[in-house]
């Protein structure tokens, strides 16, 4: 009788085990297909460092369709209007290449400046944004 209690007690701890590992497993990850145009860019951030107080600078974010469908650039966005941004009025084929080009002009601005830029679409993801990011120091 006792024999029986301690192979049950073994057999369930076993048979615990067993559950346990079956479902400890990752479940198995599957992307849908992206349906439809998709902007993906190089980078989403760009810092420039310091620079002086009215210095014009800009910088040029390479973005891809990596969807399937072309890719149309609605509008793009600045948090003020020293930040103007240049992006082509074309569609995108799928898997092709653009650049969206971003000039912020410093005059007027003291210290830590970031400009987010807003880039609105036909995409899947129709929001995307990119930041520029600099430290205007004062004329000497």
């Amino acid at each position: 009788m006792k024999c029986m209690l301690v192979q049950k007690f073994y057999c369930s701890i076993l048979f615990v085990l067993i559950l346990g590992t079956v479902f400890a497993q990752e479940p198995a990850v599957f992307e849908e297909p992206i349906n439809g145009p998709k902007i993906v860019f190089s980078e989403d951030r760009y810092e420039f460092g310091d620079i002086i107080q009215g210095d014009i600078i800009e910088h040029v974010f390479e973005f891809t369709n990596s969807g399937n469908a072309p890719l149309v650039l609605q509008d793009v966005k600045t948090t003020c209007g020293c930040t103007v941004p240049e992006w082509p009025r074309t569609p995108l084929a799928p898997g092709a290449t653009a650049e969206l080009k971003v000039k912020f002009n410093s005059a007027g601005k003291i210290g830590i400046q970031n400009k987010v830029i807003t880039v609105i679409s036909n995409a899947t993801n129709q929001t995307s944004r990119v930041m520029i990011v600099t430290n205007v120091n004062p004329k000497s």
